[in-house]
């Protein structure tokens, strides 16, 4: 059945009357007749016996006004749901965040996105960055929110907050009774990341370029945020984000050292060739507008 033919069928069977229908869809008595002959023909049944001077519905015309109305519904709550998706108001991102920003500022980038959308779905990978760029280059995520480190041609970046990396030992360490030089950091053990991740490449090539030993690593952990506990509760040294020292861990303390304090931009990558949902945009212009509000600039 032609979705025109029912809604001019609608109209017909409210007004009762094939010339106000008319009247009221703009349309020719003719037509609204070659509409009614096509229905019964398709359904087999009259819709319409003769009232007087207008018309009134048969058992059958009922049951298919009743089901034209409930299409007619399901109809506008398409269009609406449609557009909705299409402004980014609901739809799925799949988003990749590295461990310091899912920590310190995904939770209001989370708040205010469900302020603006709340029936969008978040499905959330933390990991380190290496593993998050590898799920972006497969299409395994949308957006990653993590630092700015890749030269892959075929990723957009944009950086949303300027970070630091700097070596952090317990409060109470002993190195902090001491000069502090690169030659000292190496009198200590280490807890790092795997040397794939880019800020533990970045410390690795700190030393070479010293011509010194690199760092002697005694725990390597796989899942980032057992860094920090494992510096507050042990003697070896680390390195992490400043932005931990703004949170309240008064376990921890900078080993202030220009030679080991490595800018690091922080931002959005995606694909230039891959998809975005609506709901991605979404997240992506939303944090475009309220990146004063999350950057925090160090240093």
């Amino acid at each position: 059945m032609d979705l025109r033919d029912l809604k001019y069928f609608e109209a017909i069977a409210v007004e009762g009357h094939l010339g106000r229908a008319a009247e009221r869809l703009y349309r020719t008595q003719p037509a609204l007749t070659k509409c009614i002959d096509r229905l019964e023909e398709e359904l087999g049944a009259k819709l319409f016996e003769r009232a007087g001077r207008g018309l009134r519905l048969t058992a059958v015309g009922e049951v298919l006004l009743a089901r034209t109305r409930q299409m007619s519904i399901m109809m506008d709550e398409t269009a609406r749901e449609i557009g909705d998706y299409a402004k980014g108001l609901e739809g799925h991102i799949r988003l990749g965040c590295a461990p310091t920003v899912a920590e310190h500022l995904l939770p209001q980038i989370c708040k205010d996105l469900l302020v603006e959308a709340s029936k969008v779905t978040l499905e959330l990978k933390v990991a380190m960055n290496d593993a998050l760029l590898a799920g972006l280059k497969a299409g395994e995520l949308d957006v990653v929110l993590g630092p700015l480190t890749q030269t892959d041609e075929s990723f957009l970046s944009e950086e949303i907050i300027h970070d630091e990396m700097v070596v952090m030992a317990s409060a109470q360490h002993a190195i902090f009774q001491k000069e502090i030089t690169m030659r000292t950091l190496l009198d200590y053990s280490w807890v790092l990341p795997a040397p794939s991740v880019a800020s533990r490449q970045w410390l690795d090539d700190a030393f070479d370029r010293h011509h010194l030993p690199r760092p002697r690593v005694q725990i390597t952990p796989t899942v980032i945020n057992m860094i920090l506990p494992l510096i507050e509760e042990t003697g070896l040294l680390g390195f992490a984000s400043k932005l931990n020292l703004q949170t309240g861990r008064t376990k921890l303390r900078e080993v202030p050292l220009p030679q080991t304090t490595m800018p690091r931009r922080m931002g959005l990558t995606f694909r230039r060739d891959l998809y975005l949902p609506p709901a991605a945009h979404r997240l992506i212009a939303l944090i475009r507008k309220n990146r004063q509000g999350y950057g925090v600039r160090l240093g």
